[in-house]
C-alpha cells in the first residue's frame, strides 16, 4: 500500500480527484479544499494499492499535475483497512513485484549525484580493499565491498536506458568514472607513502595471495557472478522487499579490483594492473547489462498489467 499526498492547484483538483475516484486501486480519498498555499490550491490524500501507482502517476503527468503541483509517494508499512485489502485484490499483479517507476527514478538520480559523501565512501572502500590485498584478508575484502557506493550508479545505467533518460545516463557514467579515478589515485598515493615508509613491499603486491588472488584473475565466472548479482540487486531496489541487496555488495569485486589497480600503479606491477582492470571492466559491464535486462523485463511485464487494468476499468465504467 502507498499513500499519495498531492498539492494541487485549484483548477486541477477536479481532474485529480476524478482520476483517483475512478480507479479501483484507490481505497481511501480525502480532499482539503484551500489548504495549500504554494501552490495555491488544495491538498489531496489517497491510499493506493502499489500495483496501481504507475497508471495513476501517468494520468497525473498527462494533466500537468507534476509541473504545477506536487505528488508525494510514501510507502505504508503497516495498515488496517478492509477497503485497502479489497483494492489490492482487485488490482492485477503482486504488491511485492510492483515497480513504481517514479520511485525508482528518484532514487537513481539521488544515487548518481557526484558529491563529497560518494567520493569519500568510494575512496575509503578502495583504501580498505588495498589493505585487504596487502594482508591477504578476505574479511577486509568483504568489508570493502559492502562499503563501496558504486552499485546505485550502476543500477541507474539500466534505469536510464530503459526509461530513455539520457541525462541520467551521462550523469551515472560521469559519477562512476570520477569515483573510480579519484579512489584509485588516492589509493596509489597511499601505497607510495607506505612504500617509502617500508610498510608495503613489492612482494606484498605480487607474491602469492591465495585468499585474494581472484581480484586480479578474472574468468568466465566473474562475468556470470556480476550478472546474477546485478539482477538480484535491481530486483531488491525495485521491489518492496529489500532483503537481497546486501548480498550483492559481497558478490562482485569492483572496489577490490580498483584497490589492486592503485597498488599496481604505485609499484609498477603491470600484471596486477592489467588483471584487475580487466576484472573491473568485466564486472561493471556484466552488472550494467544485467541491470538493464532486468528492468526491461520488468517494464514489459508491468506494461501488460497496465493493459489489463485499463480494460478492467473500462468495463467498470461501462457498467456504471
Amino acid at each position: 500500500m502507498l499513500h499519495l499526498r498531492i498539492l494541487s492547484p485549484t483548477d486541477l483538483t477536479e481532474d485529480t480527484v476524478r482520476i483517483l475516484r475512478d480507479d479501483t486501486g484507490v481505497s481511501g480519498l480525502a480532499v482539503l479544499h484551500g489548504a495549500a498555499l504554494r501552490p495555491a490550491g488544495d491538498v489531496v490524500h489517497a491510499d493506493v494499492a502499489r500495483e496501481a501507482a504507475n497508471d495513476l502517476i501517468e494520468q497525473f503527468r498527462a494533466i500537468g499535475l507534476h509541473r504545477l503541483g506536487t505528488i508525494e509517494i510514501e510507502p505504508v508499512h503497516a495498515w488496517l483497512s478492509r477497503s485497502g485489502f479489497d483494492a489490492e485484490l482487485r488490482t492485477p499483479g503482486s504488491s511485492a513485484d510492483a515497480v513504481v517507476w517514479a520511485e525508482v527514478a528518484q532514487r537513481s538520480y539521488e544515487d548518481v549525484e557526484l558529491n563529497w559523501t560518494y567520493l569519500s565512501f568510494m575512496t575509503m572502500a578502495t583504501l580498505l580493499a588495498g589493505i585487504a590485498i596487502i594482508t591477504d584478508s578476505q574479511i577486509l575484502v568483504i568489508g570493502a565491498m559492502v562499503l563501496g557506493p558504486e552499485f546505485g550508479a550502476i543500477a541507474a545505467l539500466g534505469v536510464a536506458l530503459v526509461k530513455r533518460r539520457f541525462v541520467l545516463l551521462a550523469t551515472a557514467v560521469r559519477t562512476l568514472v570520477a569515483g573510480f579515478v579519484v579512489a584509485i589515485a588516492i589509493t596509489a598515493l597511499a601505497a607510495l607513502a607506505g612504500r617509502l615508509l617500508g610498510w608495503v613491499t613489492l612482494e606484498d603486491i605480487t607474491g602469492p595471495r591465495p585468499e585474494t588472488a581472484f581480484i586480479y584473475t578474472p574468468d568466465k565466472w566473474s562475468f556470470i557472478v556480476a550478472m546474477i548479482a546485478a539482477a538480484a540487486g535491481v530486483l531488491s531496489l525495485t521491489s518492496s522487499k529489500l532483503g537481497g541487496l546486501s548480498g550483492v555488495f559481497i558478490s562482485v569485486t569492483t572496489v577490490p579490483a580498483a584497490g589492486n589497480v592503485g597498488l599496481g600503479l604505485a609499484f609498477g606491477a603491470g600484471e596486477e594492473i592489467w588483471g584487475s582492470t580487466l576484472q573491473l571492466g568485466l564486472n561493471l559491464s556484466g552488472m550494467a547489462l544485467a541491470g538493464w535486462a532486468t528492468l526491461a523485463v520488468q517494464q514489459a511485464a508491468w506494461s501488460r498489467v497496465s493493459v489489463r487494468r485499463f480494460h478492467a476499468l473500462d468495463r467498470r465504467r461501462r457498467m456504471l
